[in-house]
């Protein structure tokens, strides 16, 4: 009985493991951006070419092992030059193979995915400047006239180690972004010192902000909630303290926050 009930349990165990990998995310957080979802689709199939690829070739060899064994009578081949055509076909073949899975298989995905990537056509509904310095973030909204900046929140007694870490260690700011959920944003980056680089994990982008340059990424949030990375680019001693907060919002309340801010920045420019 006791055995029983270890093997009920080991099975269960393993019917919940399967049923929570059954949305094939791996170590990927959840993707909310058409972008995290093209990336997470290339990876999957990726693997599981590459498992197929591995197995196929574990099992070649096991085959090769057992069937051509010396107690089995096996004598090694003896090959001298000229080259037969046996010998270029074992040669060309899994190099015209590979060619054809990298650049049919792999390429055709993966091209698609970059180029979705860097679609930064002017069909946006919402453009949002991204200014890095060491170290925190700088976020521009040129057409509403908003601008401010983000920085980290978490206690120098929870990096101290002095209190006990909070939920969001690290990875908490005074002044999120906010994006409106369903809206294509496109965004702009550059630094005002060394090379940053702004990266949320769910919405599948990492941009390199570099001193003197504009580069472009675009995003289009289809879930509401907060999504949290960091800077990605080794910047100084402070690197591991430029966390990135994003608010996705419904569109009246993204508007009603515009107004907000568009409210405290006129009555900040009136007190001046």
């Amino acid at each position: 009985m006791k055995k029983l009930n270890v093997l009920v349990s080991a099975v269960g165990a393993v019917w919940v493991s399967g049923t929570a990998f059954a949305d094939y995310s791996f170590n990927f957080p959840t993707p909310v951006t058409p972008i995290a979802r093209e990336t997470l689709h290339v990876h999957n199939l990726f693997m599981v070419i590459i498992l197929v690829m591995f197995f196929a070739v574990l099992a070649l060899m096991m085959y090769s092992f057992v069937a051509h064994r010396r107690s089995r009578g096996q004598v090694a081949a003896q090959f001298t030059a000229p080259r037969s055509r046996k010998q270029w076909i074992w040669v060309l073949a899994p190099f015209v193979g590979l060619l054809l899975v990298d650049y049919g298989v792999f390429g055709v995905p993966a091209y698609h995915a970059v180029l979705s990537y860097e679609d930064t056509r002017n069909d946006a509904d919402l453009v949002v400047k991204v200014t890095a310095s060491q170290w925190l973030w700088i976020y521009e909204y040129p057409t509403e006239g908003i601008r401010f900046a983000s920085r980290l929140t978490t206690p120098r007694a929870q990096i101290d180690n002095r209190e006990a870490k909070g939920e969001h260690y690290l990875l908490e700011v005074d002044h999120p972004l906010v994006l409106p959920v369903g809206k294509k944003v496109r965004f702009i980056t550059t630094s005002n010192d060394v090379i940053h680089s702004w990266w949320v994990p769910a919405f599948g982008v990492k941009r390199d902000a570099v001193p003197g340059f504009l580069r472009e990424f675009w995003v289009r949030p289809e879930k509401v909630g907060t999504f949290r990375g960091q800077c990605s680019e080794l910047c100084g001693k402070e690197h591991g303290f430029m966390p990135v907060v994003v608010n996705v919002v419904p569109e009246a309340e993204f508007k009603a926050w515009l107004d907000a801010r568009k409210a405290a920045a006129s009555g900040a420019a009136d007190a001046t």
